[in-house]
């Protein structure tokens, strides 16, 4: 097999990448700059620019693709640092993590190994039940999948559109021009996508590979261009550059997760910013020298090893969120852990493992039987030139060095912009195009002597490089150990001593009693045996709730079947609001089962819509198209049946409408007061405040954890937002219960009570300890009179 020089690789795209790598590091991290999280979106224009570059060059250069051969760049060049790093990854998790954490990490990465996470996480963010879960340690994949679905169809497309063409148009501007044009028109379908997309269904817009499909087609526009590129006038490819510079950090300045609006409109400042940035150096000297932030040693070696710092920076983040919760300098050895195995994944595996020699010639062998041939058997195969910034032609026999026209001539002929090949390279360290000459044979001798002085070549080149590594490694985690020695010990919140009273239990009082147990489980310094335990708690989310359909979104409530206790009961209680209702049903389901048949309940609402006046937006799937249609079936009901009472239960967080208007505490409680008055029932309102938000078990609850960690405050939120319902019940005679005295103990919410744990997420209550205060809700609404 010939190899061809490679041409010179370009350090501003190097820059380019290691500007993008930090600044996702940066906001995933430490939250800054905000929205560094963008840094995807110019690694998309770049990865569409250089494989379509890749492409194109290899048709000109030699009359077909070896798709074969790109899979097997592609497998060589990723796969291996990525299947370090997810078995890595699920191996600490089931060290770190519960055990219902641990499995969905196994989970999450065959799901990244199969190239489909993007689908999956936009599965799960759309799931009303995790849309709130901690974030897998594995999340960052997304955006991996995303490219090599794009790496899985574009070179086909790339084939297929050029074997539409004559032979001879495959390799000059009409080759090129079908590609633009295909690309181009990718760009404008995915765009449009993107937009309606985001609109309507945001969390899928973000993670879905059709309205992200533009921003690789951008570059892949701008590579199918480059000939044109490559006439600007450098001094004005040099503005360009600096423009699209400042445009991309202006973008990470100014674009707010928050807010919304993305992808579409507002990747189009980062994917508009790059690009300018692609076009401005596609002429000129590859080093690109006045980009100076760009292409600086330092910023070129950052960009060199991206994809391992891409890889480690998020399960790091996540782990060290659990092992380090709450310890000081827990930053500094998060950032420091990252860089550590950042650099000895880059060092020892994704380096030496690519040029193998082994591996090599395995890949070359599949090449060689497997090319696909774009032009017909006949045609002579020319080898790829170097890529300079320059004319290449072929001129026939007479023609004089120096001229610009053939002997015999009417006029000078013009040079075509089809021939310029640009000098963009796919990798820092390319590998040169495969042009094969022969058919594959047995290996002779010589050929055998030349592996050997491969493996050789391949140990000189990066033995010393993998050894310093690897004991760099060593002398890293032995760091480590020592630190960690040095840092665990007390906990981060010392016990809590309950006082006497409640140590002494509470009688016949129920909630004395539970009182007790909270303040119990509050100065715990061990987890407790519980039972049912949290890990199946969790696990089981929403699923043991005998009201969950009659909370779904899909699923026509019907009272008959949401209702629980003596048809001809002489109370009849209407439970209604979204999945903090939803979670109190079981209580009110064995109030009634166990009233003797003198209450009957119904529960009904719909999880994630909020029982106000004013919409709330909520991202979970079919929640907003069902949520207003919901709230009148529901108010139908409550007047066809008169029911004794109907009790209220809406979550007490702040929100926003769906056109992006922010809803005060004091506008969301006014709003469900005006959603109750259409019930019908003055006096007979009960506000039935929700639990106070609990700690995240997904990350507090470990192996390396202690209740302190899953123990959370009250937010001033819940308590306003409380205060207000109060407040607003006592103006209006209706009544409001408040969830604190089952729920915390002197403002500490531990994350179980007695032998229960008490919510399965932040929200919402397990279906045993809601059962378990049942006795305290019937207490309540007794001393309300309303019993």
């Amino acid at each position: 097999m010939n190899r061809t020089p490679p041409p010179a690789p370009r350090r501003d795209i190097q820059g380019l990448r290691a500007l993008a790598v930090l600044a996702v590091v940066g906001a995933h991290a430490v939250g800054w700059p905000r929205g560094g999280f963008v840094g995807v979106d110019v690694f998309f224009v770049i990865s569409g620019f250089l494989i379509t570059g890749l492409l194109l060059r290899e048709v000109e250069a030699t009359g077909r693709v070896s798709l074969a051969r790109f899979y097997g760049r592609r497998a060589r060049r990723l796969v291996p640092a990525a299947v370090v790093v997810l078995t890595l990854t699920v191996g600490a998790g089931f060290v770190v993590f519960n055990a219902v954490v641990a499995e969905r990490t196994l989970h999450d990465a065959v799901w990244s190994a199969l190239f489909a996470a993007n689908w999956h996480f936009a599965a799960e963010g759309t799931d009303y039940f995790h849309a709130t879960d901690a974030a897998s340690a594995l999340q960052h994949f997304w955006s991996l999948s995303v490219e090599e679905q794009f790496y899985l169809v574009w070179p086909g497309v790339v084939v297929l559109s050029l074997l539409l063409l004559p032979a001879a148009a495959r390799r000059g501007r009409r080759g090129r021009l079908t590609v633009a044009g295909i690309a181009a028109a990718v760009v404008l379908a995915s765009a449009l996508w993107a937009a309606s997309q985001t609109a309507s269904e945001a969390t899928v817009a973000y993670f879905s590979t059709l309205t992200r499909a533009w921003e690789l087609g951008a570059g892949a526009v701008l590579a199918a261009a480059a000939p044109l590129l490559a006439r600007i006038p450098r001094p004005v490819g040099g503005t360009m550059a600096w423009v699209g510079l400042a445009g991309i950090v202006t973008a990470f300045a100014v674009i707010d997760p928050a807010v919304g609006g993305f992808p579409a409109p507002w990747a189009a400042l980062p994917v508009a910013a790059t690009a300018l940035v692609l076009a401005g150096g596609v002429g000129g000297d590859p080093r690109h020298r006045h980009l100076f932030p760009l292409t600086n040693p330092l910023s070129v070696f950052v960009g060199d090893m991206s994809y391992s710092l891409y890889l480690w920076h998020f399960p790091v983040i996540v782990l060290a969120s659990v092992v380090l919760a709450g310890r000081d300098q827990a930053l500094w050895l998060t950032l420091g852990a990252i860089a550590v195995l950042s650099l000895a994944t880059y060092l020892i595996v994704e380096q030496p493992l690519r040029y193998a020699p082994l591996v090599s010639r395995w890949a070359d062998a599949i090449e060689t039987a497997s090319s696909t041939p774009m032009a017909s058997p006949s045609t002579a195969v020319v080898p790829a030139a170097p890529a300079q910034p320059r004319v290449v032609a072929t001129r026939p026999a007479g023609w004089t060095p120096g001229t610009r026209y053939y002997p015999g001539s009417p006029r000078p002929r013009p040079l075509t912009a089809d021939r310029v090949i640009e000098p963009v390279l796919a990798d820092p360290d390319p590998e040169p195009v495969v042009v094969p000459i022969v058919a594959p044979q047995e290996p002779s001798a010589e050929q055998e002597n030349a592996g050997g002085s491969a493996w050789k070549a391949w140990r000189a080149r990066f033995g010393t490089q993998m050894a310093l590594a690897s004991s760099g490694l060593g002398i890293a985690v032995l760091t480590a150990v020592l630190v960690a020695q040095s840092i665990f010990g007390a906990p981060v919140i010392g016990p809590l001593s309950p006082p006497a009273e409640a140590q002494a239990g509470g009688g016949d009082d129920p909630i004395v009693a539970i009182q007790s147990e909270l303040a119990a489980a509050a100065s715990a310094t061990q987890w407790p045996s519980l039972s049912p335990s949290l890990d199946t708690v969790i696990a089981r989310g929403s699923a043991d709730n005998p009201a969950r359909d009659c909370f779904a979104p899909d699923v026509t409530p019907d009272a008959g079947r949401c209702s629980w206790g003596a048809e001809q009961a002489a109370t009849r209680i209407y439970l209604v609001g979204d999945s903090t209702a939803m979670a109190y049903a079981p209580a009110f389901k064995k109030m009634a089962e166990d009233s003797g048949g003198t209450i009957r309940v119904t529960t009904v609402g719909l999880y994630g819509c909020r029982f106000t006046e004013v919409a709330v937006q909520n991202d979970g799937a079919g929640v907003m198209a069902a949520c207003e249609q919901r709230k009148a079936d529901v108010r139908a009901m409550v007047l066809a049946d008169a029911p004794s009472m109907v009790v209220m239960s809406d979550a007490y967080t702040l929100g926003h409408t769906p056109d992006g208007q922010d809803l005060s505490a004091e506008t969301l409680i006014a709003s469900q007061r005006a959603e109750a008055a259409g019930y019908g029932a003055p006096g007979r309102i009960v506000h039935l405040a929700p639990p106070p938000e609990g700690a995240d078990l997904a990350r507090c609850y470990s192996p390396l954890t202690s209740p302190y960690d899953c123990a959370s405050a009250v937010s001033p939120t819940w308590q306003q937002m409380e205060a207000l319902a109060e407040r607003a019940a006592a103006a209006s005679g209706d009544h409001a219960i408040s969830s604190l005295p089952f729920s915390c103990w002197e403002g500490v919410c531990p994350a179980f009570a007695g032998t229960l744990p008490v919510k399965y997420d932040q929200t919402h209550l397990s279906v045993p300890f809601a059962e378990h205060i049942a006795p305290i809700l019937r207490a309540e609404l007794a001393g309300a009179g309303l019993l």
